[in-house]
């Protein structure tokens, strides 16, 4: 099964906010992103599955995208920071910022989960979707989610996973097998 991996296209929020779970919309640039991402894709597109994050700047974009109806999944939420969803980075207390900006693999945000936890429910979305009888599948999430289902193929320690580029409306293009995975491409 080929999966593409879209990334959301850019959303409506200031710079410097601390968003994950925050339900926000899309940027007005959004036509044109769409647009762009499109030719990004094989031109049939349209016709297959969509799964989707059930944040609003995810189930938009998949929307437009889709033929049929679009399949909504929790687990393809980006990683929920809790008490600090909404607030400008720079606000944050440095004291509760620190322990997790040293080890925010395993370190939750204060109401909020570790990137480990994010990777724990990523990856099992993903145990269970390469199990469909699917050739195509469009999967439109964060990208949280993008680089733990790379880090899990391509077995890359959590911590690494931030030197991925993951950009607004970018695809990733993955082939899931029950025992073999491949990446064919990935920020496109």
């Amino acid at each position: 099964m080929d999966l593409f991996l879209i990334r959301h296209t850019t959303p409506d929020i200031e710079e410097g906010i601390c968003y994950g779970q925050k339900d926000i919309d899309l940027a007005d640039s959004f036509p044109d992103e769409l647009k762009k991402l499109g030719a990004k894709l094989p031109e049939n597109y349209p016709d297959f599955p969509i799964h989707s994050s059930p944040l609003k700047r995810c189930r938009e974009l998949a929307q437009q995208l889709a033929k049929q109806q679009v399949t909504t999944d929790s687990r393809l939420k980006e990683l929920d920071f809790g008490a600090w969803e909404g607030r400008a980075w720079d606000d944050i207390d440095p004291e509760q910022l620190q322990p997790w900006m040293q080890n925010f693999v395993e370190v939750a945000c204060p109401g909020g989960e570790s990137y480990r936890q994010l990777y724990d429910r990523a990856v099992d979305w993903w145990q269970e979707v390469i199990q469909l009888e699917h050739k195509q599948v469009l999967v439109i999430s964060h990208s949280g989610v993008i680089r733990c289902i790379i880090s899990h193929i391509l077995e890359v320690p959590l911590k690494n996973s931030f030197r991925l580029s993951i950009d607004y409306g970018s695809v990733t293009k993955v082939s899931g097998q029950q025992n073999r995975n491949i990446i064919h491409y990935i920020n496109r």
